[in-house]
């Protein structure tokens, strides 16, 4: 799939970057390459294959939630060990 410099252009500016002439003709040939390539895998007949199969035989791995209570001594050792805390729970740093 061959791109034109105003398609390459418009991927550069999409993705913030600024490309002198030579590299918009480099990475648009690499980049209209690559697009033809994936042309080629599309033509390959997959219809007869599981879209949920994995070549490694990889599997998900959940486990179920188990509720578990502290035990007390290593409940009071945490709160110690803090560095601030306020009724009974580690005061943290905000995260967002």
């Amino acid at each position: 799939m061959k791109l034109s410099e105003e398609e390459i252009k418009h991927i550069a500016d999409l993705a913030n970057l600024e490309l002198s002439t030579e590299e918009l003709k480099k990475y648009g040939g690499q980049l209209s390459a690559i697009l033809s390539y994936i042309d080629q895998l599309k033509e390959v007949d997959t219809s007869d294959i599981d879209s949920s199969e994995h070549a490694s035989g990889l599997v998900n791995a959940w486990r179920e939630d188990e509720v578990k209570n502290w035990p007390k001594d290593e409940i009071k050792l945490s709160l110690e060990q803090a560095s601030d805390f306020e009724d009974g729970q580690i005061k943290v740093k905000k995260v967002l």
